[in-house]
């Protein structure tokens, strides 16, 4: 299954039902500094947007905004018919472009909600929501997150749940953070996915580098989160928890 034809189908298939291909429509993408993405005044400083490592773009679709962490800084302007010719799924720069404004189009349909980052004390608050989202629906269980988010982490780890972490960055990789080992996204992956987890809480970033391939098809649940992966949830029918973003 490619995803990814997918979501371009769906995507031209809302541009013709809305009679958006024949107009001259420009969509600017720029790349948000870290303050831009998150705020100011954030309570820790090793989200990824903040050390530099992740980026966040951002599209802008006659008002609506839709953003996507991405590590390729990139910026487009171009028209919406512009978008069939982009290699979503394959070019790490034309796939970030493309989910921005999936999000960005989507949003101004009012198909979806909550493209824009939360900032500042809002990642605290969206976590004790994911804590308690978690322990209801998932009472007991052994929790894998996917990818390094760390307000995240701390608090399901706070809240005593069964904890595993799973990330790709190496400068996490190794390292116990809030208490909970950060293990190789790749290496540990059928130790903790397929032989010990209940359930997998995975950051929708994984739309962009291709590894969501990973976490599609499961023989457990599966919860994405976040904003980046709003759009894309939308069109494949994904599970997607995001409380704070707008």
């Amino acid at each position: 299954m490619n995803i990814y034809n997918q979501l371009k189908n769906s995507f031209e298939k809302l541009i013709v039902e809305n009679n958006f291909e024949d107009e001259t429509i420009t969509v600017d993408i720029k790349t948000l500094s870290p303050e831009e993405s998150i705020g100011e005044n954030t309570k820790r400083k090793d989200f990824p947007i903040l050390t530099g490592k992740e980026s966040m773009i951002e599209a802008t679709f006659k008002g609506a905004k839709g953003q996507a962490f991405t590590t390729a800084r990139v910026s487009f302007n171009g028209k919406l018919s512009d978008l069939s010719d982009l290699n979503v799924g394959e070019n790490p720069y034309d796939t970030g472009i493309f989910i921005a404004v999936l999000n960005a189009v989507m949003k101004y349909l009012k198909l979806i909600d909550q493209t824009v980052h939360c900032k500042n004390e809002e990642p605290e608050l969206c976590a004790n929501h994911v804590v308690n989202f978690m322990t209801e629906n998932f009472p007991d269980k052994k929790i894998a997150l996917v990818g390094y988010q760390p307000s995240m982490l701390e608090a399901l780890a706070k809240a005593g749940v069964n904890l595993r972490n799973l990330d790709l960055n190496p400068a996490n990789i190794g390292d116990t953070r809030y208490g909970v080992l950060v293990e190789h996204g790749k290496d540990n992956y059928e130790e903790v996915i397929n032989n010990w987890a209940d359930v997998v809480l995975c950051t929708g970033s994984t739309i962009i580098n291709g590894s969501i391939y990973d976490y599609l098809d499961l023989d457990i649940p599966v919860i994405f989160y976040g904003n980046t992966i709003a759009g894309a949830a939308k069109c494949l029918g994904l599970n997607r928890i995001c409380y704070c973003a707008i």
